[in-house]
């Protein structure tokens, strides 16, 4: 490869890496994602550099990973002997290319869905694109191939020029960005394995995710100095059922997680709001009962759950505000079923009976602290749940765990319980309280300063990446308290979703994206805007990695 590439400009190269990533398959949960690590591998390993330090490219393979993923790592280092090491960042996976339809096997083609697009009518936008000959479609194109590919063509590029470099450069490729993130999350530990080995000292992470138009006609390039945060609240709510023919005597749990569903749901009052941010609301990803086939029976229970995002707000508080949303839920459903029998039995004159709907609210926490409280194993029980169906989807076996501690109540209470599901994704952005934040935020807004003067493009700068990105495993603000808070209202959390809490609060490293340019991500008509993206970007990321590295020497000889 190294062959080729070394005719070529940087541009040539970056857009020459794109498309020979493109063309291969990595859809996210597949073989094809270690497929491409071992190309991207073989790629690295074709360059001078690591010809003469073979032990500078090497993979890490994610642990009991049915799919062999790996992550893929280069370092390079300086002329000069030195600490200061910023790490090149980017996922490996994509979508599927079920969305292609007719042109499914043409997924990965740029050429063939260039040519397609341009007689596209449907889609003005994008056949406008295509005509101009300055976007390159295919899956990945922009989520994130084009990524990976500025990264290694900027990897060669320091590879032969060592004298510029006053530090070093770690390269790391990781797969499943697109599902649990068990790549990044894998690499903890070998960026803390890297630190004590060689001594590194990790001033900043740079990602290229992909960066979008947010509104029509946004030419603005946006630089994110953070990512935003995730969590899965869920709701297992425990109903009373009864036959189809007496339903005002009960406890509908459907009902009740329509409650819920309507005040969380894209509430904007649940959202953070944050000045000069987008900032999203909570999404209902989930929301169905117990039951699998047709009966005359309404269901048992209810299984409910959110995307939420974080940016400032911390899990713990999400908790406390989603459990006084829930008992106003209740609350409202029990007086409006109180009423709606109260009437019945006014048109019918029957006699009534004491009834109830009073449903008790709870976190997850509390009510295993409850049940051990009665001498009820509840944590061996949920281990043991654990263990038998550890092969289930996450969020099945989460639920499954959780109905499996309310069937060891022994008054059978109607309730809901409130805990967290995976993924879980911490928040991560500079804190300019901070002396080391605040310094790398002014080396950042020098750098696109100067870059506004050179290329005309018009930089923002914003504090959080509005999508989910692999840079939120990096840094950690939560304290001790408020992660206790997350981790005891996440079932089994060692065993179904270990994030490396301590490795990443040790490591604490700054992830600042600087993303590849494009349009309709995760859409058939995905593509990246090659004049940016290959011919700015590729020099933006190099000279801001030089000003970090240069910032951070110029701290240490100061103290």
């Amino acid at each position: 490869m190294y062959q080729q590439l070394r005719t070529m400009d940087i541009p040539e190269q970056a857009e020459f890496l794109t498309r020979y990533l493109v063309g291969i398959k990595s859809i996210n949960g597949t073989e094809g994602e270690g497929e491409i690590a071992n190309s991207i591998k073989e790629v690295l390993q074709s360059f001078p550099y690591f010809q003469q330090n073979p032990q500078f490219v090497w993979e890490q393979a994610v642990p009991n990973d049915p799919a062999g993923r790996k992550n893929v790592f280069a370092l390079v280092k300086g002329k000069k002997a030195s600490s200061k090491t910023v790490i090149f960042h980017s996922h490996i996976d994509t979508v599927g290319i079920e969305d292609f339809g007719h042109l499914k096997s043409k997924a990965l083609n740029p050429d063939v869905l260039e040519a397609f697009f341009s007689t596209y009518e449907l889609d003005q936008d994008a056949q406008a694109d295509a005509q101009s000959g300055d976007w390159l479609f295919g899956r990945g194109s922009v989520d994130m191939k084009s990524g990976a590919a500025v990264h290694i063509a900027n990897i060669l590029y320091f590879t032969e020029n060592l004298e510029g470099l006053t530090g070093n450069v770690l390269l790391m490729l990781n797969p499943d960005e697109e599902s649990q993130h068990k790549g990044i999350v894998s690499a903890i530990s070998e960026l803390k394995r890297l630190k004590e080995k060689h001594g590194l000292n990790y001033v900043s992470a740079i990602n290229d995710d992909f960066i979008t138009p947010l509104y029509e006609g946004d030419s603005h390039r946006y630089i994110y100095t953070g990512a935003a945060g995730k969590i899965l609240p869920s709701f297992y709510i425990y109903g009373r059922e009864s036959h189809v023919g007496n339903t005002l005597s009960s406890l509908d749990p459907n009902f009740i997680a329509a409650e819920i569903t309507r005040r969380i749901h894209n509430n904007l009052d649940l959202a953070e709001n944050i000045e000069g941010e987008l900032t999203l609301p909570p999404t209902c990803l989930q929301q169905r009962d117990n039951k699998e086939f047709y009966t005359v029976q309404t269901a048992t229970s209810s299984y409910l759950y959110f995307n939420y995002f974080l940016y400032e707000s911390t899990a713990k508080e999400v908790m406390d505000k989603l459990t006084e949303i829930t008992r106003e839920a209740c609350a409202d459903a029990e007086f409006h079923l109180l009423k709606q029998y109260q009437e019945f039995l006014k048109r019918t004159g029957l006699p009534g009976k004491e009834l109830s709907w009073y449903m008790e609210v709870t976190s997850l926490a509390d009510f295993i602290a409850e049940l051990e409280n009665k001498g009820i194993s509840a944590v061996e029980t949920a281990k043991k749940v654990q263990q038998d169906n550890r092969h289930m989807e996450p969020r099945k076996l989460c639920f499954q765990i959780v109905e499996s501690l309310q069937n060891l109540d022994p008054d059978k209470k109607p309730r809901v319980i409130i805990f967290f599901a995976p993924p879980y994704l911490p928040h991560n952005y500079l804190n300019e309280e901070n002396e080391r934040d605040a310094k790398l935020l002014q080396s950042i807004k020098e750098v696109l300063a100067e870059a506004e003067r050179q290329t005309g493009e018009q930089f923002a700068l914003k504090k959080f990446f509005p999508y989910l990105a692999d840079g939120s495993f990096l840094s950690l603000h939560e304290t001790d308290e408020e992660i206790r808070s997350l981790i005891n209202n996440f079932p089994e959390w060692e065993s179904i979703y270990p994030v490396p809490i301590k490795g990443i609060r040790d490591l604490n490293i700054p992830s600042v994206n600087m993303g590849v340019y494009g349009k309709d991500g995760h859409k058939w008509t995905e593509r990246v805007y090659k004049p940016y993206t290959f011919h700015v970007l590729p020099e933006l990321i190099r000279k801001t990695a030089l000003k970090l590295l240069e910032q951070e020497e110029n701290m240490l000889l100061s103290v």
